[in-house]
């Protein structure tokens, strides 16, 4: 299954609560979410940085980002639209109790598969803590904004040689944008269009295999940067993939952020 865009920030959430790796969290896309606590509760907030506010018994407060903090019974925790990002993260001690499948306990947004999406008045149960220690604060990575240049680390391939030489290097000096036509899917890129090389105009590909973080570029020649909800296959080429070391940095890319995309060599095996 697909489960969280920003992958760090889950690590990151569930080592402050003292959960094992992995444990299920909420991931919260742009602002607005509503959580009511029904008892007393060990928080973390990761990812996308903005204003996240509790609300209840002792007056209105900041939540802080990246450090464990207590909700106590009929608090509530109201996320504002992200100033930086779009993924915010919160975990609690002990993990979300929702039923798995294949493992996993996300919802992958094309295949229909794992839990249906939070509806208002939904309620979700807290699985018993296990023993842990609670993480102390560290750094915590900044998550790109709306308007500001992000660079990205690409590897090329594995169909850059269905664009013409002039193309490749339009891809790595342009500054590209990112669309509203963005989703856990994948995020729409708007630049300049890319041609394919004299040899490969009107040639059909056969679906092929695809990765999160994928550049696919589609007819109309502007990529399409696919997330952690990415199709299985594509049939359009892919220019080139963005390294692992930047995928969470990427996935958290907010509409109309600005990003520039720097090829290396792949890493060896």
């Amino acid at each position: 299954m697909s489960g969280a865009a920003d992958r760090g920030a889950l690590r990151e959430a569930n080592r402050l609560v003292g959960n094992v790796p992995g444990t299920a969290a909420l991931e919260a896309a742009g602002g607005g979410a509503v959580l009511r606590a029904h008892g007393e509760l060990l928080v973390a907030v990761t990812g996308a940085e903005g204003p996240v506010i509790i609300e209840g018994r002792r007056g209105d407060a900041l939540a802080p980002r990246g450090r464990a903090f207590v909700l106590l019974p009929d608090e509530r925790l109201v996320l504002g639209e992200p100033e930086r990002g779009i993924r915010t993260v919160i975990a609690v001690r002990g993990g979300l109790d929702v039923p798995g499948i294949l493992g996993s306990a996300s919802t992958d947004t094309l295949a229909g598969l794992g839990p249906a999406a939070l509806a208002p008045g939904d309620r979700l149960a807290v699985a018993p803590a296990r023993r842990g220690a609670v993480g102390a604060p560290g750094p915590l990575p900044r998550p790109p904004a709306s308007g500001a240049t992000t660079l990205l680390d690409v590897v090329l391939g594995p169909r850059d040689d269905w664009f013409d030489e002039a193309s490749l290097a339009r891809f790595a000096d342009a500054e590209w944008v990112v669309t509203p036509r963005s989703d856990r899917v994948g995020a729409r890129l708007d630049g300049p269009a890319l041609a394919r090389a004299p040899r490969f105009e009107g040639v059909e590909l056969p679906s092929e295999g695809l990765v999160p973080g994928a550049l696919q570029v589609p007819p109309d020649g502007r990529p399409i940067l696919f997330g952690r909800d990415h199709p299985v296959t594509g049939g359009y080429p892919v220019i080139a993939v963005v390294a692992a070391v930047d995928l969470d940095l990427a996935l958290q890319l907010p509409p109309g952020a600005r990003v520039r995309f720097r090829p290396r060599p792949p890493t060896p095996a």
